[in-house]
């Protein structure tokens, strides 16, 4: 098995830094790939200093999904891993890669966080719909057979966040079963408070609504589910109002873009449906473009830029 290690990061300089050399201690065989951009931070003169990263990709786009496509496509590896540069791998990463693979052709595992509290971890998350189990996956810490991910063409660059979500659903609609794996850990090692942070109201719902009609259809499953995540949400940020640690107009402000998000995102659903009938539901992926990179150093030849890819 040859590992690829895709590495998106922006802004995220000293984060990066621990992952890196976690990553070179714990898995010194693995490709490493860091996707950069548009970062300014210095990230791109520090790993310039290293010698444990094989390809530096410069992107223009902060989309993750672009960032996640862009360090796939560069990857040699038959086996393609996915790491936030905020997280460091644990001790039986690797070898929890290596027997999850023998269940499933993609492997996910937890993310521990420290709490002012202590430390949290996840469980494996599972839901179905129409008929369909899905296995939920980290973007964060997830690995693939290349063919499964080339089949499904990546992620959809459509999404700015989801992505992961959306990908689950696409592998369960291809029959890809997903494995878990506890051992493949990782760790968040700066303190969370373990709050809920700001969020972008409209995008999510913009997401989920998309996703969810882009592969299952208009369906009253689909509505119901969308409903009840708004209606959970509604109560718990009224909740927030009532305990004075809200605005009332930020509560209806929210509600509008929330509408605004389930229409345009259903939309754009039914559209990209249209588009790619294929079980890949991606008319948004990994070979619908060559321009996500500006820059490339590959150090796998002579560590000299390729070049500015756009012109």
């Amino acid at each position: 098995m040859q590992l690829s290690v895709v590495v998106p990061t922006l802004n995220g300089r000293d984060h990066l830094i621990a992952c890196l050399d976690t990553l070179h201690e714990r898995v010194p065989d693995a490709e490493v790939i860091v996707v950069n951009g548009p970062s300014t931070d210095g990230t791109t003169g520090m790993i310039d200093d290293r010698d444990d990263v094989d390809v530096l990709v410069e992107v223009s786009s902060r989309t993750r999904n672009v960032a996640r496509n862009a360090g796939i496509d560069e990857a040699s590896g038959d086996v393609i891993a996915l790491l936030g540069d905020d997280l460091q791998v644990e001790g039986d990463w690797l070898e929890s890669i290596v027997d999850g693979l023998t269940e499933a052709p993609v492997v996910t595992g937890p993310t521990h966080r420290t709490l002012r509290g202590g430390v949290t971890t996840e469980s494996a998350e599972r839901e179905r719909i129409a008929g369909r189990s899905v296995t939920a996956i980290s973007g964060n810490n997830v690995a693939f057979r290349r063919e499964v991910i080339e089949e499904l063409d990546g992620f959809d660059e459509y999404l700015e966040t989801g992505g992961a979500w959306d990908l689950a659903h696409r592998l369960a609609a291809a029959d890809h079963p997903v494995a878990w794996r506890s051992g493949m850990s990782v760790r968040c090692e700066y303190e969370a408070d373990g709050g809920r942070a700001d969020r972008d109201w409209g995008w999510k719902y913009r997401a989920l609504a998309y996703r969810l009609v882009k592969n299952y259809g208009l369906r009253p499953t689909v509505a119901r589910r969308t409903l009840s995540h708004a209606v959970s949400d509604a109560i718990s940020t009224a909740v927030d109002v009532v305990k004075g640690e809200g605005q009332p107009t930020n509560w209806i402000g929210n509600g509008r873009a929330v509408l605004s998000g389930i229409s345009t995102g259903g939309s754009d659903g039914l559209v990209a449906r249209a588009r790619d009938r294929s079980d890949a539901r991606n008319p948004h992926g990994l070979s619908k473009r060559g321009d996500r990179a500006v820059v490339k150093y590959d150090w796998r030849d002579d560590g000299e830029p390729i070049g500015d890819v756009d012109t």
